[in-house]
């Protein structure tokens, strides 16, 4: 294996997530196609190592969170509903967080929501090469996604204080619904939520959000989640 290779296996066990078997393998060849497509399509600003920690390990870091709160999701579900939980990936770009995700919640079904349309072509690509038959591509832009949204999450995404991206984010999820916001220092992340607490819509679910850290191996910086549930009695 390469250098880079064992980092991610040394990474996903660090994650408590199987390293030695098809996740390992599917993660892996995302990575090389990352590489391959990056020169033409600009992907990420990231290669070998960084490739790794950055972006893969980062992506998957809370993945146990939202495997939480998924299982929360349905547990409220009415006897009888038959399609769990789902994901979609609000300006998923390369498809980060979305694919990782993916890869290792095989269980779920997830939405990959892009604007570009380069982008759009790369992630659809993935989805046969890698043979993800839980994910749906979807070329729109982040308002404009139809719900309703069971669990929403981005990464590298806009700041919380584009209330109106925002505002159209939240009436497209489903009562009781989630959204996992990945965001670096707890500090900055408190200051976006605390700018959300007078808004109307956002408000009065927000003043509750929890800001959880979360740990990306081999990674000395500080990295956070927020997660905001809306209310059941919300309407869409």
């Amino acid at each position: 294996m390469t250098g880079s290779a064992i980092l991610l296996a040394k990474g996903l066990a660090a994650l408590e997530i199987d390293f030695d078997g098809p996740v390992f393998e599917s993660l892996r060849i995302y990575m090389e196609e990352i590489e391959t497509w990056n020169p033409a399509y600009g992907l990420v600003a990231a290669q070998g190592d960084d490739l790794v920690v950055k972006h893969i390990l980062d992506s998957l870091s809370p993945w146990r969170t939202i495997q939480e709160i998924l299982a929360r999701i349905d547990a409220l579900k009415p006897p009888g509903t038959c399609l769990p939980a789902s994901v979609s990936d609000i300006g998923t770009g390369a498809g980060l967080p979305g694919i990782p995700l993916s890869i290792v919640l095989r269980d779920r079904e997830f939405r990959l929501i892009e604007r570009m349309g380069k982008r759009i072509t790369f992630l659809e690509s993935q989805k046969a090469l890698l043979g993800l038959t839980n994910v749906t591509v979807l070329e729109s832009e982040a308002e404009k996604a139809k719900g309703p949204h069971d669990v929403v999450v981005f990464r590298a995404f806009r700041p919380f204080s584009e209330l109106k991206l925002f505002r159209a984010i939240w009436k497209n999820l489903a009562p009781g619904g989630w959204i996992v916001a990945y965001k670096g220092k707890r500090s900055i992340a408190s200051q976006e939520v605390a700018g959300l607490v007078s808004d109307s819509l956002l408000g009065p679910d927000f003043a509750g959000a929890e800001i959880r850290p979360v740990w990306v191996p081999f990674l000395a910086e500080e990295r956070c989640v927020v997660l905001a549930r809306k209310s059941s009695g919300q309407k869409l």
